[in-house]
């Protein structure tokens, strides 16, 4: 009996993993990719940052803010054009489908990081916080590129 107690417990608690909502991939995060920020080509309060957001995770996953130390402030942005004319807006949710990936590129969406704390030279990186909307955080290094760059 002694030995069929902890043997009936374990077999119990796998058994309640198993079938719990909860699964293996809750510690999966989303990850950044060829993560950069496109330096003006003048001293401006703002820089544009880029990247590839992959979600490997068995579920959706969504961005709904960022932060970084090095700015006042972060934000998702879009830009489309409408009737030839460039508009950019803020993007309060960026949605990552399971398996997806979002690219974060010059035209489309992107970073906007305003009032940099200190100048910023080509080859500087910069930690930048993605806040999901479970509260948790993947941060990422952007690499500071000169505004020739794509």
């Amino acid at each position: 009996m002694k030995t069929v107690l902890p043997f009936a417990a374990a077999l119990l608690a796998a058994a309640m993993a198993a079938s719990s909502p909860a699964r293996a991939d809750d510690g999966c995060l989303p990850e950044i990719h060829d993560a950069w920020l496109r330096q003006p080509p003048m001293a401006m309060p703002m820089l544009a940052g880029f990247a590839r957001i992959e979600n490997g995770c068995g579920r959706p996953l969504a961005v709904v803010s960022a932060h970084s130390e090095a700015f006042g402030s972060v934000e998702l942005h879009e830009t489309t054009v409408v009737d030839g004319v460039s508009r950019m807006r803020a993007m309060p949710r960026l949605a990552l489908a399971p398996g997806a990936s979002v690219e974060l590129k010059p035209g489309g969406l992107h970073l906007m990081l305003m009032r940099p704390a200190a100048a910023l030279a080509p080859g500087d990186a910069v930690p930048v916080s993605l806040r999901l909307e479970d509260g948790r955080s993947v941060e990422a290094r952007f690499e500071v590129r000169a505004a020739t760059s794509r």
